[in-house]
């Protein structure tokens, strides 16, 4: 009778066997399962990076755009200062370039008085010169003409 068991340690013993291989079963997926939530939280931490890149990226491609906006703008302006700056002293030159031949023209005729002035007191010193050779003839003459009287007189005497 030992071989003939009851149907109630039947039961236990399935109830045994179900019960650990549940058990083991359990666990198995239990194990998988948090290895696969392990997983799909790594996985889910990963996107989180990428997404959190990706706006990353964005935000930087924008402010790189902003600032190579303000590049631009800085560049049209500096350029349009450096075409005013430009004119502005081409205009200068111009301003400059008449004055300085407003000056040449009064240096010039500056220069056409002195020289008519200069030609006027060498007309005064020649006239001047000739009278003064006059004068020389007349006293040489003079003198020459008294003594040839004193000569004259002495010798008739």
């Amino acid at each position: 009778m030992q071989e003939a068991i009851s149907r109630s340690e039947i039961e236990q013993l399935v109830r045994s066997i179900v019960q650990q291989s549940l058990q083991i079963a359990v666990e198995e997926f239990v194990r998988r399962n948090d290895q696969r939530a392990k997983e799909l939280s790594l996985i889910e931490r990963v996107i989180r990076v990428e997404e959190e890149l990706k706006a990353l990226r964005e935000v930087e491609t924008a402010r790189f755009e902003a600032m190579e906006k303000r590049f631009e703008a800085l560049q049209r302006e500096m350029n349009a200062r450096f075409e005013a700056m430009e004119k502005r002293f081409e205009a200068l030159q111009r301003e400059m370039n008449a004055r300085f031949e407003a000056m040449e023209k009064r240096f010039e005729a500056l220069q056409r008085e002195m020289n008519a002035r200069f030609e006027a007191v060498d007309k005064r010193f020649e006239s001047l010169e000739k009278r003064l050779s006059f004068t020389q003839w007349l006293i040489g003459i003079g003198f020459t003409a008294i003594m040839a009287m004193i000569g004259i007189l002495r010798y008739l005497k």
